[in-house]
C-alpha cells in the first residue's frame, strides 16, 4: 500500500485534523527561507503535549544544510522521527550524524536524504547515501532549495536502480493518482504530497488530502 507524507504543517488545529487521516508522514519545515518554516511559534510545546495524538504517524524535520547541534535541539524538541536532508548534505555529513547519535544518550531519528531532478541528475549520487538512510525522496530541482510545486518528468526514475526506498514529491495534486499508480518501479514506497493542497502556505484543505488518500491508498 502507498504511504503518504504530508509536509510543510505549522497550524495545530489543521495539524490535528490531519491526523485523524490514515497518512503515514507528517512534515515540519525549519528552513528559515520556506514560506512554510515552522519559526518561533509554540508549535513544539503543543506536539510535546499531544504525542498520543500522532499515533503511527511519523514526524519529519525538513532541514537545508543545518548546524548540526541545532537539527539535533530541534530533533529533541519537535519529538522527530525522522530528519529529511533537503540541502547539499554530504555522505560524510549523514555519516557524523549517525555517529553522535549512536555515541550520545540524546534523541535520535532516521536520516532521510532529499534529492531535486532534472533531466540532468546522476541517480548514482544516491549511492554513496544508501547506508545511512532509511528512505529517499526525489523533488523537482528548482532555483532554491525546497518545493517547487512543479512535477518533474518521471520518465526519469527507470534511470534509478538503487536498493533504497523513495517517495516521490514535486507538483503531485489531487489528480495525480492515476499517474502514480502507473508508476512501475520496486522501490517506490509513496508520495510526499504539500503546496498543492493548501488553501494558504502552512495551511492543508484537509478534505482535498482525504480525497486523495483515500484514492491512493486503494492500490
Amino acid at each position: 500500500m502507498i504511504q503518504v507524507k504530508v509536509c510543510g504543517m505549522r497550524d495545530p488545529q489543521n495539524i490535528e485534523a490531519l491526523l485523524a487521516l490514515p497518512i503515514d508522514y507528517i512534515g515540519f519545515i525549519f528552513y528559515p527561507k520556506s514560506k512554510r518554516y515552522v519559526g518561533d511559534t509554540d508549535l513544539s510545546t503543543w506536539i510535546q503535549g499531544n504525542e498520543e495524538a500522532f499515533g503511527l504517524i511519523k514526524k519529519v524535520g525538513v532541514f537545508v544544510n543545518e548546524n548540526i547541534h541545532e537539527l539535533f535541539n530541534y530533533t529533541h524538541d519537535y519529538q522527530l522521527d525522522y530528519v529529511q536532508l533537503h540541502g547539499t548534505e554530504s555522505p560524510e555529513y549523514c555519516r557524523e550524524i549517525a555517529s553522535l547519535w549512536r555515541a550520545s544518550t540524546v534523541r535520535s531519528a532516521q536520516l532521510i536524504k532529499a534529492f531535486s531532478v532534472d533531466e540532468n541528475f546522476d541517480f548514482e549520487t544516491t549511492e554513496a547515501f544508501e547506508e545511512h538512510c532509511s528512505f529517499f525522496i526525489f523533488d523537482t530541482k528548482g532555483a532554491d532549495f525546497g518545493g517547487t510545486g512543479q512535477q518533474f518528468n518521471w520518465d526519469l526514475l527507470t534511470d534509478y536502480k538503487g536498493s533504497t526506498p523513495f517517495l516521490l514529491s514535486g507538483g503531485i495534486h489531487a489528480q495525480s493518482v492515476e499517474a502514480i499508480q502507473a508508476i512501475d518501479h520496486p522501490m517506490l514506497m509513496g508520495v510526499d504530497i504539500n503546496s498543492r493542497f493548501e488553501t494558504e502556505p502552512a495551511l492543508k484543505d484537509i478534505e482535498l488530502i482525504k480525497g486523495f488518500v483515500q484514492e491512493a491508498k486503494m492500490f
